[in-house]
C-alpha cells in the first residue's frame, strides 16, 4: 500500500492553509505570535512534503521545507537540517507527531496533536515543548483551508 491508502487522514490535509501561531510560556503568557501560510502535498504516494511560510507583523519572514518519507505501517518520518521525528494517525480526525529541533538540547522534545474538522475546512494544532519531563512552552495553531 502507499501513503494515501495507509494514511487517509493525512491525504485530507493536502492543499493550502493559512492561520496563526501563538507561542505561550510555561505560565501561559504570550511570547510570540505570527501568521502562517502552508502547503501540504503527497508526492509519488511515498513522500509527504510541507512548506511553511511564517510572517510577523514587523516584516520578518521565514520559509521552511519539511519533506517526510513514508515508513510503512501508517507512519511517516522526517529528518531535515532543522528537525527530526515521526508522525502517525491516531483516529479519523487526529494526527500525532513527536519531534526534536536538532539545534536544541537532546532532552527537549516536542509533541504535537493536529485535529482536522469534520468538513476538512479547518484544523487546530497544539505543540507541547517538554524538557526534563516538564512542559516549558506551548504553541497553539489555528488554520483554515484556502483556495
Amino acid at each position: 500500500m502507499g501513503l494515501r491508502a495507509d494514511m487517509p487522514l493525512l491525504a485530507r490535509h493536502e492543499g493550502e492553509w493559512e492561520g496563526e501561531y501563538l507561542h505561550l510560556d510555561r505560565e501561559g503568557n504570550p511570547i510570540d505570535w505570527h501568521r502562517v501560510q502552508m502547503t501540504c502535498a503527497i508526492l509519488d504516494d511515498t513522500v509527504y512534503h510541507q512548506t511553511n511560510r511564517y510572517i510577523w507583523d514587523d516584516g520578518r519572514t521565514e520559509v521552511h521545507e519539511f519533506p517526510g518519507t513514508y515508513l510503512g505501517g501508517g507512519r511517516c518520518g522526517f529528518d531535515t537540517e532543522r528537525i527530526k521525528g515521526e508522525f502517525w494517525e491516531l483516529d479519523a480526525s487526529t494526527i500525532y507527531l513527536s519531534w526534536q529541533y536538532k539545534a536544541e538540547d537532546e532532552d527537549l522534545r516536542l509533541y504535537e496533536m493536529i485535529v482536522l474538522s469534520e468538513d476538512g475546512k479547518s484544523r487546530n494544532r497544539v505543540w507541547q515543548w517538554i524538557k526534563d519531563g516538564v512542559c516549558v512552552k506551548r504553541t497553539l495553531i489555528n488554520e483554515r483551508r484556502v483556495g
